[in-house]
């Protein structure tokens, strides 16, 4: 992709999908977290620039013009977006946290809501900027933001959000706003952890990692290798897919992770996909047996007969 710092993303299409088994976020390939509901795929927005401009981001790119390609580091939901400039490559890696220590069927039943997101430099030296603009409630709180002890802190209504990580960010009005520079074997990341507006963050969220966030997914992936057919690949990514639309508390699949995009631009179908729909689970169930998922087939059946 041939882009400038800020550009927008085209379709949905232009978004990658990571999730902790309990809520998810859609970045594009500007590096911009545009969609995050939390603490469950059908609470209310804290980014959510994907149904609107001013309904909150949080952008992480080149100061300077960049072209960017991406993928998933393998047998995970962690996101890895490339990031080459006339003066350097930086590589950015995008995920939801997973409770520190949770393997196999385990991930997922006490995510700490935390995003976490690492630059890590890979060759000569990027300037990258950083703005971070929540907005709770679909858009329509604007929070206050002030300086924190390693960061800043995001309140608005009955929600916040601290951001931390090893830069200088300054705080406006509703946002804030950082400018560093990665060279070459350098590294820098950021924890944004959600909690009640009158909490502070815990240990549960400073120990959420992306090193145990990798292997949590890892462990998953391993119980699910038995999937020999054709297309193996992109079975096994879409088994992947599929866990990460899980609600792990109980095991219901929700059918997207979006709402209010309409089926066709300019119709009125605008649906709210963050619940499991009855007419896409025996497809779902269908899918998780074929790609060697039989324990989450189960599990959803037995959600669907006791609701």
């Amino acid at each position: 992709m041939d882009s400038e710092a800020g550009g927008r993303p085209s379709s949905i299409g232009d978004y990658g999908f990571v999730s902790d088994c309990r809520s998810a976020a859609l970045i594009d390939r500007a590096g911009s977290v545009d969609w995050w509901c939390v603490p469950r795929f059908d609470s209310p927005s804290v980014f959510g620039r994907l149904l609107g401009p001013d309904a909150g981001h949080w952008s992480l790119h080149p100061s300077a013009a960049f072209d960017s390609t991406r993928n998933y580091v393998p047998d995970s939901l962690v996101l890895r977006t490339v990031f080459t400039t006339a003066g350097g490559e930086v590589t950015v890696l995008d995920a939801l946290g997973l409770e520190p220590g949770a393997r196999g069927h385990e991930i997922g039943l006490r995510s700490p809501h935390v995003l976490l997101r690492r630059v890590e430099g890979s060759k000569g030296a990027v300037e990258l900027t950083t703005e971070f603009t929540p907005r709770m409630e679909y858009g329509l709180t604007v929070p206050n933001v002030l300086r924190s002890e390693d960061g800043v802190v995001a309140r608005g209504g009955p929600v916040a959000l601290s951001l931390s990580g090893g830069i200088t960010l300054s705080p406006e009005a509703g946002c804030a706003r950082g400018r560093f520079t990665v060279h070459a074997g350098e590294q820098v990341d950021f924890r944004l952890a959600f909690m009640p507006s009158s909490a502070t963050t815990t240990e549960e969220h400073e120990r959420a990692t992306l090193e145990d966030t990798i292997a949590g997914w890892e462990s998953w992936a391993q119980l699910h290798d038995g999937y020999q057919g054709r297309h193996r690949d992109a079975v096994r990514r879409s088994s992947l897919v599929l866990q990460g639309l899980t609600y792990q508390p109980t095991g219901a699949v929700v059918a997207a992770a979006t709402t209010s995009l309409p089926e066709k631009v300019g119709a009125d179908l605008n649906f709210d996909y963050r619940y499991a729909w009855l007419r896409d689970l025996s497809l779902t169930i269908r899918s998780l047996w074929i790609a060697a998922c039989p324990d989450e087939a189960n599990r959803l059946f037995r959600w669907i007969a006791d609701a």
